[in-house]
């Protein structure tokens, strides 16, 4: 859980709303007003879809919101078994529609509207992405993502022999998915595989994150090549001596997320 004592320049409380299967809760993340209008960016924690919840996205949430600045909505996602796909990622466009009809309120602008997420959270903000350029009621302009779980298939993996100091198993990867996507056809639906969608032109610029220790670095680093196919601006870094799990509070990754958002979501003057 975030100290709130080392936060003072934010403004942080939780919202519950209507969720896509049940009632969710949103964590809002504002700092505290000088006039400003500050962007939007909706963040997801990770989790591998079945477990995790909003205080293992207070550092990364808070960070952000703090140093871009930005008005930053962490969604308390549905989680699989008990809510497998397209659960979470209807409950994501369902905090997007929420962050949105409450901008003028938090002095934030929709138009100026980013997604961001490890593990998990990093496929349901591209994901989401992909939902809001297809329904085409939300803009969402940058898509952050950390170590994200792209790929259910996973065969585009590393030899778990050569990769040291891994901290996510491949095996335990294979059963969240299956909780996540119990019908083999979900498994290549693009809402759910962004690396099996043929669908990725106007995506939204896009940073990846990789990490030298996660068997999943190759699967993040080909979807980046092929957002940049499609004619996506991204950025790719793999962080050295970080693994999957630590990429979610890992300084330097953090940090080149604020520099991306506030690049690709400063206002227009």
């Amino acid at each position: 859980m975030l100290d709130l004592e080392q936060t003072p320049r934010l403004c942080i409380e939780d919202v519950r709303i209507t969720g896509h299967a049940q009632p969710i809760v949103l964590r809002s993340y504002r700092p505290a007003s000088d006039g400003t209008v500050l962007p939007i960016v909706l963040y997801f924690h990770g989790g591998g879809f079945t477990r995790g919840g909003l205080d293992d996205a207070d550092f990364a949430a808070a960070t952000i919101a703090r140093d871009t600045p930005a008005w930053v909505v962490s969604v308390g996602y549905s989680l699989a078994p008990l809510f497998p796909f397209p659960a979470a990622p209807e409950d994501g466009y369902r905090a997007a529609q929420w962050a949105v009809a409450n901008a003028r309120g938090q002095r934030a602008d929709p138009l100026r509207f980013g997604v961001a997420g490890h593990d998990a959270g990093g496929n349901l903000a591209t994901c989401l992405a992909a939902i809001a350029r297809d329904r085409g009621e939300i803009v969402v302009s940058a898509q952050a993502l950390l170590a994200p779980l792209l790929d259910p298939s996973m065969t585009r993996v590393a030899d778990e022999r050569k990769v040291k100091g891994t901290d996510l198993g491949l095996s335990e990867c294979a059963k969240c998915y299956r909780a996540y996507l119990p019908n083999a056809s979900q498994r290549l639906h693009p809402y759910a595989a962004p690396l099996e969608s043929r669908r990725l032109v106007g995506l939204p610029a896009a940073l990846i994150a990789s990490a030298e220790h996660d068997l999943l670095h190759i699967e993040a680093e080909k979807y980046a090549g092929e957002l940049i196919a499609a004619g996506v601006p991204t950025e790719v870094t793999r962080h050295g001596k970080a693994s999957h799990q630590g990429l979610a509070t890992h300084p330097a990754a953090l940090a080149d997320v604020v520099t991306f958002f506030k690049k690709r979501l400063a206002r227009v003057k």
